[in-house]
């Protein structure tokens, strides 16, 4: 302990010097060229790095706390966590959530799901694809006479649970070993049949659908399930799983058609992007790419994310390539019946993220907007705790709402009575900020006021519109699917790579959203892909079992 304190205490402090980026583009061509290619690309990636970090702290708007998201990542953005908890009477003297409601009040576009309360076990009801075994008493039946007293009947009561889990690799192998017999007089050979549950393929659809449930549903690459499959000594290389899910795709493209269109017809569309890496549109690749003549100057690549809501479902979309979020959109919306109305559309700020050809009802997203607030909280702690804690209001309200179920208009009249008046004192009190000169326009704080009040009308368009929601998050969520294979997987090879993953993505997610098995989903559609292909409308995630039954019923 002394021993380390001491090498502590006499460690120089290191001098500073000013850099010019020449000078280190200079050491790095010096580099590469007396070091190895490895040495030579950390050293590379150790200078952008410094030059990132030191613009960062040239700029004005960056603060401590946003190099410490930065570096280290954020916890969490609620109100509690960044202002301190309020207490119940200050709440109650300011008419806000207390400490007791802060997760709700900051709660996001859940799925409506009650929090579970108990002992933190998973129930036995939440097993709802394991094998269900009845195990009847090995020698009493109901109606008989009860053994211990003599005198009364038993009955039937609910079954003791008992849950055994057992693992396995994610694809099994089976090996048909046919006896063959051969005349050693005239050389016929003679061989065993099949069992019929052998099947007449290699791959059947539950191993395509397991495949394309880890690759593009949990982000596990191809090479790493080869690396398990192989330490289970069933063997999957990572060129052959490709080849499964890309054979198998056309089984599922009608479903995903289909799932286009209905969301074309849906009463709130949130999009956003993010970027994605497709070799064949990359450097040298791209100038043979298909597409470069209807983008000739645009070199960003981006996978699109469009989540949108209608009838109680929730569909999920994903685009891969030049096209932005807006220009995904606009392609979508042209499915639109033309006697709907114009959609509520929620998104960022951002322009790339409207559709320049079709008309929406824009709503901006007040996460986008708060974070501003959260971003400069150290340097304007007064004044981001009064946008905070008006926030934290509108949320808590949007929770209670979600909680009861309430119906689009009624949530509608709900925040008008509760959430208006809070939303109107905070604009005021933005505008005083500026007109008043409290404070500087150019600063980080006056930047924020501006977004928000730039964008008010689009920000506060739930207190106008039924079914308009407060912000983006269901989007972003969605698109952390796609994050996930980018972190995984880094990237696509080819465009068509990219749709094939855009449709199983898609698929995967809606039926995540609609508390619907995957695995089960594309494993029937695959099963049934001619009868998808014929009525794709009847295979959707939350009424494809209905279908099942009634082709079961038909069957019968």
């Amino acid at each position: 302990m002394c021993a380390t304190a001491g090498r502590i205490m006499t460690r120089k402090t290191p001098e500073i010097i000013e850099v010019d980026p020449h000078q280190l583009q200079e050491v790095v061509r010096r580099a590469e060229k007396s070091l190895d290619q490895s040495d030579a690309e950390l050293i590379r990636a150790v200078f952008e790095s410094y030059a990132y970090v030191a613009d960062l702290v040239h700029d004005k708007n960056t603060s401590i706390r946003r190099l410490r998201k930065l570096f280290f990542g954020a916890r969490t953005e609620k109100t509690d966590a960044v202002v301190g908890r309020t207490t119940d009477s200050e709440a109650a003297a300011a008419g806000k959530p207390s400490a007791e409601d802060s997760d709700e009040a900051e709660s996001d576009e859940a799925d409506g799901k009650p929090a579970q309360t108990g002992h933190g076990r998973t129930r036995a009801a939440a097993y709802r694809g394991a094998e269900r075994i009845e195990v009847p008493h090995e020698s009493l039946r109901a109606g008989d006479l009860c053994p211990e007293c003599q005198q009364g009947t038993l009955y039937e009561n609910s079954p003791g649970v008992l849950v055994r889990i057992t693992g396995q690799a994610p694809l099994e192998a089976k090996v048909y070993q046919l006896q063959k017999l051969r005349c050693h007089l005239c050389g016929k050979i003679f061989t065993a049949q099949a069992a019929e549950a052998a099947g007449s393929q290699k791959y059947d659809a539950t191993a395509a659908s397991m495949i394309a449930l880890l690759k593009y549903g949990s982000g596990l690459p191809f090479n790493r399930l080869e690396c398990l499959q192989r330490d289970l000594e069933i063997p999957l290389p990572a060129s052959t799983q490709w080849d499964i899910v890309q054979a198998f795709a056309p089984g599922v493209a009608p479903a995903f058609e289909e799932l286009i269109r209905q969301a074309a017809q849906g009463d709130v569309v949130h999009n956003d992007d993010t970027t994605v890496k497709i070799l064949e549109l990359m450097g040298d690749r791209a100038r043979e790419a298909k597409d470069e003549e209807e983008y000739p100057s645009r070199t960003g690549l981006f996978t699109s994310g469009i989540v949108a809501l209608r009838e109680g479902h929730r569909m999920a979309l994903f685009f891969s390539g030049r096209r932005h979020a807006g220009e995904n959109l606009a392609e979508v919306l042209k499915l639109r019946a033309e006697e709907l109305g114009r959609p509520i559309q929620m998104c960022d700020a951002l322009s790339r993220n409207m559709p320049s050809e079709l008309a929406t009802i824009v709503a901006n997203c007040l996460a986008h907007a708060r974070r501003q607030f959260v971003d400069v909280y150290d340097r304007f702690p007064q004044e981001c705790r009064t946008v905070l804690e008006a926030l934290k209001v509108v949320y808590h309200n949007d929770a209670i709402a979600r909680r009861e179920g309430m119906s689009a208009e009624q949530r509608l009249c709900f925040h008008q009575a509760h959430s208006q008046e809070t939303m109107h004192q905070l604009h005021n009190w933005l505008r005083q900020q500026l007109d008043d000169k409290l404070v500087e326009p150019n600063s980080a704080l006056g930047a924020a006021i501006g977004y928000m009040l730039i964008r008010w009308e689009k920000l506060t368009l739930f207190l106008r519109q039924a079914g308009a929601p407060l912000d983006n998050n269901l989007c972003e969520r969605a698109l952390k699917k796609a994050i996930l294979h980018r972190k995984n997987a880094l990237f696509f090879k080819t465009q068509n790579g990219a749709r094939v993953g855009d449709i199983y993505m898609s698929l995967i997610h809606t039926c995540e959203l609609n508390q619907a098995n995957p695995f089960d989903y594309l494993t029937e559609l695959l099963r049934h892909s001619d009868e998808a292909a014929a009525d794709p409308g009847r295979w959707m995630p939350w009424n494809y079992r209905a279908t099942l039954e009634t082709l079961l019923q038909t069957a019968a």
